[in-house]
């Protein structure tokens, strides 16, 4: 895992052995990354299926396109979009229903492992953290603008970082002073003086690094807003599997399986048919084993989560 651009799919066959229900379905990667997931799920799916892949970094469009990566298939297309907008994505290509959709959230390897993309403390860039790199504003750009206050919430909410005012402090001293932090060593070493204690292996920039790159994508709205589609897109018995990453994302899909697997019923009248009808039948939440974390460190937080339509 230490090579730049080197990725490895996480749980794989897991992911795909509980999203493949029907052999010519149609399935959505809503995270292609490199595409580990979906070259499976096409090697699983029957001549007559169709694979609708999305991903909003331009690089990760291209990889699927043009080059050794490129995936020649008639069933697939990809798509650069977020996954927040595929009920448009569908509907611009006439697809009503699908049989499947997965997600692999977070970020990539090749985009931790490209200093100019500006993910990792580990590598010298700039502090770009754009997932697409063709909009919106760079965590640069975000530091340089926000007063401590909205700097604080964002580290604290998002990273859930206990010293995320006495980082939004230095940040906002240090900008003031005419030393903004532009680059991801330059933040990291503001946050290493403002932090003073951490857990035993894990970096003081960390959990702030994580914060402003969910942040900056607005990866927690946008994975709410992509369940809420996923229950009207997905046919009848059609699968939703997700892979999270950490803590917050977790959350959100656990606790909207169990909202969705749940019918709420009017007391007043018990006999009577749901209020709101049961969506969702819970399958079940799985880990990488021993193997796949001794192989891939980087999967060792990694939650995957399924649910069928009912």
């Amino acid at each position: 895992m230490d090579n730049p651009g080197l990725h490895i799919t996480v749980l794989l066959n897991e992911a795909i052995d509980a999203l493949v229900t029907a052999r010519d379905g149609i399935y959505v990667d809503g995270t292609f990354g490199r595409g580990g997931h979906t070259r499976a799920l096409l090697g699983r799916l029957g001549a007559g299926a169709r694979v609708i892949a999305l991903d909003r970094d331009p690089d990760a469009v291209a990889a699927a396109t043009t080059g050794p990566e490129a995936i020649d298939d008639a069933r697939f297309e990809i798509v650069h979009s977020s996954f927040a907008q595929l009920p448009v994505a569908l509907a611009e290509r006439g697809v009503a229903k699908i049989d499947g959709l997965l997600l692999d959230l977070g970020v990539s390897s090749p985009q931790i492992d490209t200093p100019g993309r500006g993910f990792s403390f580990r590598f010298d860039g700039p502090l770009d953290m754009r997932m697409d790199t063709t909009r919106g504003e760079t965590a640069a750009d975000f530091l340089a603008r926000a007063d401590e206050r909205q700097i604080a919430e964002v580290i604290r909410d998002y990273g859930e970082e206990r010293f995320a005012v006495s980082i939004a402090k230095a940040l906002v001293a240090g900008r003031e002073g005419g030393h903004p932090a532009r680059t991801t060593r330059e933040l990291s070493a503001v946050v290493a003086r403002a932090v003073k204690t951490r857990e035993p292996g894990q970096d003081p920039a960390t959990r702030t690094f994580q914060a402003l790159r969910i942040f900056v994508n607005a990866e927690l709205e946008e994975l709410e807003q992509v369940l809420k589609s996923a229950v009207e897109l997905l046919a009848p018995g059609g699968r939703l599997a997700v892979i999270s990453f950490h803590s917050l994302e977790d959350r959100i899909v656990k606790t909207f399986i169990v909202r969705e697997s749940k019918a709420e019923i009017d007391r007043r009248a018990p006999f009577a048919p749901p209020t709101v009808p049961l969506r969702l039948h819970a399958l079940g939440r799985f880990k990488p084993g021993a193997a796949e974390v001794a192989a891939n460190p980087r999967s060792r937080s990694a939650i995957l989560r399924v649910a069928e339509r009912i």
